[in-house]
This record gives C-alpha cells, sequence and structure tokens, in this order.
C-alpha cells in the first residue's frame, strides 16, 4: 500500500476561532522557556489585541488538519534612525514533534516576506541566550545577533513605580 507524506502544516493568519490554541501554545513556550510564573495570556485578553480595530500585534498560525502546531507574533516598530517601520518578532513557536521539519523557518520567511511587502526597514526579534539550538538556526538563516544591545524592561510593580506621579 503507497502512503503519502502527511502534507505540509497550512500558514495562515490567526483567526479569532484560534485563540484557544494559540494561547496554548504560548503557554507550552512558557513551560519550554522555564516562564509560567509570568504566564497571563488568556483567549479573552489575546483576542482583544489581536483582532481590536486598532490591533497592537499579528499572529500567523501553522495549522496540521485540524491542530495548530506553532505560531509566530509579531508587531510593528518604528526605527528613527531608518524612518521606517520595522516588523518586530515577539514570539516564535513551533511544537517539538514538528521541529526540523522547516516549519520554523517557513513562518520566519514568510515574517520577512511581509516585511518586505509593507516596506518595512528591519525584521528583528530576541533569543535567549541560552537557546543556543535556536541562536544557531537564527544564524543559519543569515541573521546577526547583536553584541552591543541589550533589552531593557520596565515591568510589574517596577513599572507601576516608575510610571507613578512624583
Amino acid at each position: 500500500m503507497n502512503t503519502l507524506p502527511d502534507a505540509l502544516p497550512l500558514i495562515r493568519a490567526a483567526e479569532p476561532r484560534d485563540l484557544p490554541a494559540v494561547v496554548g501554545l504560548i503557554h507550552e513556550l512558557a513551560e519550554f522557556e522555564s516562564l509560567t510564573h509570568l504566564f497571563e495570556a488568556t483567549p479573552e485578553a489575546l483576542g482583544r489585541h489581536l483582532f481590536a480595530e486598532r490591533p497592537s500585534a499579528e499572529c500567523l498560525v501553522a495549522q496540521q488538519g485540524d491542530t495548530l502546531v506553532g505560531f509566530a507574533l509579531f508587531f510593528t516598530t518604528f526605527s528613527t534612525f531608518k524612518c521606517k517601520p520595522s516588523l518586530y518578532l515577539e514570539d516564535l513557536y513551533v511544537q517539538p514533534a514538528q521541529r526540523g521539519n522547516g516549519l520554523g523557518k517557513r513562518l520566519l520567511k514568510q515574517l520577512g516576506a511581509l516585511a518586505v511587502a509593507r516596506g518595512y526597514g528591519r525584521f528583528e526579534w530576541c533569543v535567549l541566550d541560552w537557546n543556543t539550538n535556536a541562536i544557531a538556526f537564527y544564524e543559519k538563516m543569515g541573521a546577526s545577533l547583536l553584541p552591543d544591545w541589550r533589552l531593557c524592561r520596565l515591568s510589574g510593580d517596577a513599572l507601576q513605580a516608575f510610571a507613578a506621579p512624583a
């Protein structure tokens, strides 16, 4: 009996019906990064940002059959030096069983094509310094890691204290 290989996962824009599955994938990512203590995502909260009149983020999903197996959540930033918008990838996640078949690269290439089509000057993201597999993957694709730049962050109580009136 001849069996055909499984079709490649479909990559498409997220839809409201995908919210529970995307939040589930975000939770898997939080587990992988040992950051579940920071996890607050809900389908309702994510939907308010992805599907608002003026969305603050966008999301691509990878669908295998009826199941979402990966996602890329991104938004627009702005480069003052280039005087152009940039595409910033917040999170990329592919379930372990789907890794190694080019799905992560396909998601990234679709985002790169989107940045080019929109006339953006950059496509950027961060990677955890301990994630050597991801670093090697990104470098193999031609991405540069910027050694002189460090991410700064205010959040939680520190953000509340900073934003309080003097």
